[in-house]
């Protein structure tokens, strides 16, 4: 009888690294906030959730991460439910995070660093995210770029696989924004996968490999950005964008 071989590294590359399928959250009072959301992350890529307020992006995000449980549906990571290996696996930049008064940037970084078996070195951290010269400078006198990229370093201390960044340049300036885009780029020329929710519509185009975009916690499009602008005949996402949802975002 001839035996059957199976490759079992060829099923690992078929598994998306996350996949999100049949997700739904209603919360009390009959609200839907996430209805019926199923899309697949590839890694080594740049994944944006895009979306008007309130269209149900930031539940998703937040089943995501494993901090809301849905009320069905699921999450995988690498084919498994999310657990252990997912949170040993994963970083969070949130859209607002309280640091621990009186330390400075190595000393923060030290401190994170401290709560995981496995992961980079402060100094690789403070290296890749361009914070050499604020190693002794106190938390609370970085400005909203360098606070920024201080916070990127935190995500990525325990060297994840994925990395979620959640509206993370919000309120910088133009040109804070653009060194943080540049640093993300650095993050995806070393395979790390991202998941980026903005309202930055010039920063989807210029980051995202894969765009959903949702509204009334449904998907309305998604694909790549080149793909969804020769579908929908437009010449960039904020067209895009306005056209789907009427609503106009920053640029």
């Amino acid at each position: 009888m001839a035996h059957m071989i199976i490759d079992n590294r060829a099923h690992a590359d078929s598994v998306p690294l996350l996949a999100v399928k049949g997700l739904v959250k209603q919360y009390p009072g009959g609200v839907t906030a996430v209805d019926g959301l199923s899309f697949t992350v590839r890694e080594g890529t740049c994944f944006g959730l895009l979306g008007p307020n309130g269209a149900g992006k930031s539940t998703t995000i937040e089943i995501m991460e494993g901090i809301l449980s849905p009320t069905a549906g699921e999450v995988r990571y690498r084919g498994e439910p999310l657990g252990r290996r997912f949170q040993a696996e994963a970083g969070i930049l949130f859209q607002k995070t309280a640091l621990q008064d009186f330390l400075s940037v190595r000393q923060t970084l030290a401190l994170f660093r401290s709560l995981y078996d496995q992961g980079m070195s402060v100094d690789a951290a403070i290296k890749l995210c361009a914070l050499e010269n604020l190693v002794d400078r106190d938390n609370k006198k970085l400005s909203g770029g360098q606070l920024q990229r201080l916070l990127l370093a935190v995500a990525l201390i325990n060297d994840p696989a994925i990395v979620f960044l959640d509206e993370p340049t919000t309120g910088l300036d133009p040109q804070a924004r653009r060194r943080f885009w540049e640093l993300v780029q650095s993050i995806k020329a070393q395979r790390k996968t991202v998941i980026l929710t903005t309202h930055y519509m010039e920063e989807a185009q210029l980051l995202c490999d894969d765009i959903v975009i949702v509204d009334h916690g449904r998907i309305i499009a998604q694909g790549t950005p080149p793909q969804l602008l020769a579908e929908y005949g437009v010449a960039n996402l904020e067209e895009l964008f306005l056209k789907l949802t009427g609503e106009a975002l920053r640029s």
